[in-house]
């Protein structure tokens, strides 16, 4: 217990540490880039040692991974939060589907997180690996294809591919929202919530054939 007790602020404070150089780099990489950006600033802006930079994450391209993995575990957070919020108790399928795809746009894809990784995989490309961009495409989709398979369970759905599934109420809904070019902000959200409303009308029609009127 007395040991415990002894670990509980050491590993408080290497969390905080850890926290803090991702932070710094996070900052960092994008502002001045991958290749401008140097481990002595880094550590500068973190507090820390450069030695303790090291000792964190190896080398600077490591750094870039955690960073990565980092905001996109945040993105993660939210989509299940998304999940949980609006796919959990569900009393109108079709009205619950746009709930959920409202608060992706706004809570995920509109977060400053969502942002971030979108310019730290664009600007940073060449230092990422292949499997990164895999992985940071299937853990949403499996999330959501769990969630659609149990709707399947519960005879809201017909789901023979749950994978394939969440591809299509993707692409048929917030995926399609974001092809778009800009407009005026209110003409944007007018614009959205129309294709939303119908990608999940045309995503019911095609899994939840019985529910047509």
């Amino acid at each position: 217990m007395t040991a415990n007790l002894t670990n509980k602020p050491r590993r408080e404070s290497a969390m905080r540490k850890r926290a803090d150089i991702l932070a710094a780099a996070r900052h960092l990489f994008l502002t001045e880039g991958f290749d401008r950006s140097s481990v002595d600033t880094v550590a500068a802006q973190a507090n820390v040692s450069k030695r303790t930079v090291y000792d964190y994450f190896g080398d600077k391209r490591a750094l870039l991974l955690a960073v990565v993995e980092e905001t996109a575990q945040a993105i993660m957070v939210s989509i299940e939060q998304a999940i949980e919020d609006r796919l959990q108790e569900v009393s109108d399928l079709e009205q619950a589907l746009i709930a959920f795809c409202e608060q992706i746009m706004t809570s995920t894809i509109g977060s400053a997180d969502y942002a971030a990784l979108l310019r730290l995989v664009t600007m940073e490309a060449e230092h990422l690996p292949d499997s990164m961009y895999d992985q940071m495409d299937r853990m949403p989709e499996e999330a959501l294809a769990r969630r659609l398979a149990e709707f399947g369970q519960r005879g809201w759905l017909t789901v023979p591919d749950a994978q394939l599934a969440a591809k299509h109420f993707a692409a048929l809904t917030f995926l399609l929202v974001l092809s778009y070019p800009g407009q005026e902000r209110q003409e944007e959200d007018i614009r959205s919530q129309r294709l939303i409303v119908e990608g999940v009308r045309a995503f019911l029609r095609a899994y939840a054939q019985e529910h047509r009127e």
